[in-house]
């Protein structure tokens, strides 16, 4: 096996990159990633700590994610496993990247920048859901790099094509993967928990 490793090395096996692509490369939003992260109802956050990297989905109604300004932006948390990954790795190194979606577009938005959370009721409460659920915090991102990203992945992978999902009865219940995986976890009782945590407890 060979194996690379250097960025000299590296480069030998690609081309250099176009000048169009180092030049999309933002330092703020502009009104087309904004207009972009107003749409998105879905993105992934990565981050890391010394005990690892991580990438988290976030989701919620589309314009979710607020744009304070051209540099910063606000991502409320909203109710999960409680485990806390990407919050932990942001006390320990702030560097983030975000990558945002928007179904039916191939393009994404990627962002790149240093994190912080918050929890000044006056920043939370704009975010509530139904007016009364406030996040319990709230991840400040300050901007240091931001460009949309060509569409050709989701074009290879056809992600948004109704005909590609997968039905329901073909990949088996989270409950029933935890109850294979875990000694001692009963697959219906954890079916049924799940069930409430995606419905009347989603938030």
């Amino acid at each position: 096996m060979t194996e690379i490793k250097d960025t000299t090395e590296l480069r030998q096996s690609y081309a250099e990159p176009g000048e169009l692509v180092l030049k999309k490369v933002m330092p703020r939003l502009d009104n087309h990633a904004r207009r972009f992260i107003a749409l998105s109802p879905f993105l992934t956050v990565a981050s890391s700590s010394d005990k690892g990297t991580d990438c988290s989905p976030r989701g919620d109604a589309p314009g979710f994610v607020h744009v304070v300004d051209d540099t910063t932006l606000l991502v409320p948390d909203r109710r999960g496993n409680n485990l806390l990954d990407t919050l932990q790795n942001v006390l320990a190194k702030p560097e983030v990247g975000l990558l945002f979606f928007v179904p039916g577009l191939n393009e994404t938005l990627r962002v790149n920048g240093r994190a912080r959370i918050v929890t000044d009721p006056a920043r939370l409460e704009p975010m509530a859901i139904k007016g009364t659920i406030v996040p319990s915090s709230a991840m400040e991102v300050t901007i240091d790099q931001v460009y949309f990203h060509c569409g050709r992945s989701l074009l290879r992978a056809d992600l948004w094509n109704p005909a590609k999902k997968i039905g329901r009865d073909d990949f088996p219940l989270l409950g029933t993967i935890i109850a294979d995986q875990v000694k001692g976890i009963d697959a219906d009782k954890t079916n049924q928990s799940l069930a409430v945590a995606y419905t009347t407890n989603l938030y």
